[in-house]
């Protein structure tokens, strides 16, 4: 099922130096770019804190910057694949709806649209055009796998993470432990040739949690979630992961039903809780996954987001222990 040894020592060079590279610089220039982003006014609310706090926001550029730095300097030792670079640049083009979205209202319509076609670079590097599914098998998709569920898997992650959001840490922690998990599952199958690209991003992503955990220092806005939504979208489609990177995001999945359910039944509009003067959160509904718990019991913002952590944790943990590329 799994095999370690069949790596080589240059893959695992490679996944360590694409890993360790872009932490390191983040955790280095970050404190430069909160600086500027604060004295430029680019500054978003934080809810969850008592009074009007307000602190920098956008911190999604810094990750795209890092990436395309530490891959750039990779590169001149590693060998990387085509689809490496293919799944950078349909990365980068999410990125930069997020900064439009962060700038402009372009419409929803218009944005799923275009970057339901953002996607599309991704499908003749697509590894497998079967569905793979316990007790029954392959069954074979052919170009509705190409046409349909690669662009709509990158598309849907990518608004999943934009909407599972909210607390100090949580949308960066959730995605950080999704994609780590995916990497891991790529390593154990012994499949990382096509992953460089995604493996610079996360440690970028790590090196921002570093900021963006509980009392965050800076938001990382639209341009943030769409990266990393459309990052993990990415290396489930080009890994063959369907049904694994299903289940890791089930919480995601569900968070999002939950939000259907409360525009249907035409609940009261309700975008954030607040800190009632106590730590303590107070949240208007429990129609949104982070406001269940916080709804039933009295839960201070940590709290919540490590209870978000524990609940993907368990579903990612699953995801990495299915046989094969399910």
């Amino acid at each position: 099922m799994f095999n370690f040894t069949s790596l080589s020592t240059i893959q695992y060079l490679a996944i360590i130096g694409n890993l360790l590279l872009p932490i390191i610089l983040v955790t280095i220039s970050m404190p430069y770019f909160i600086k500027k982003f604060t004295e430029s006014g680019v500054l978003g609310r934080d809810y969850y804190k008592k009074g009007v706090v307000k602190i920098p926001e956008s911190g999604g550029i810094v990750i795209l910057l890092i990436t395309l730095l530490s891959i750039s300097f990779t590169s001149l030792f590693f060998k990387y694949s085509t689809t490496n670079y293919v799944v950078l640049i349909v990365i980068c083009l999410f990125g930069i709806f997020g900064i439009l979205d962060d700038m402009i209202d372009i419409g929803r319509v218009s944005k799923l649209f275009l970057m339901y076609y953002c996607s599309y670079p991704l499908i003749q590097y697509a590894t497998s055009t079967a569905l793979v599914l316990p007790s029954v098998g392959h069954i074979e998709l052919g170009i509705l796998y190409l046409q349909f569920i690669v662009p709509t898997y990158v598309l849907v992650a990518s608004n999943l993470v934009n909407m599972h959001s909210g607390y100090n840490g949580l949308a960066s922690g959730l995605s950080a432990i999704v994609l780590l998990s995916l990497i891991i599952k790529s390593i154990m199958l012994g499949d990382v040739e096509n992953i460089f690209t995604i493996v610079a991003i996360t440690g970028a992503l790590l090196g921002y949690f570093l900021y963006d955990r509980f009392p965050s220092q800076i938001f990382w806005g639209n341009v943030g979630s769409l990266t990393i939504g459309a990052t993990i979208g990415a290396l489930i489609v080009i890994q063959g992961f369907i049904i694994s990177g299903f289940i890791m995001l089930i919480p995601h999945t569900v968070n999002f039903l939950l939000y259907v359910y409360w525009r249907v039944r035409k609940f009261p509009v309700a975008k954030f809780g607040h800190d009632r003067g106590d730590g303590i959160l107070e949240v208007p509904n429990p129609y949104t996954l982070k406001w269940v718990l916080p709804y039933y019991y009295n839960l201070t913002e940590k709290q919540a987001t490590y209870a978000m952590y524990m609940l993907t944790g368990i579903f990612c943990l699953i995801g990495i222990f299915l046989p094969g590329k399910i």
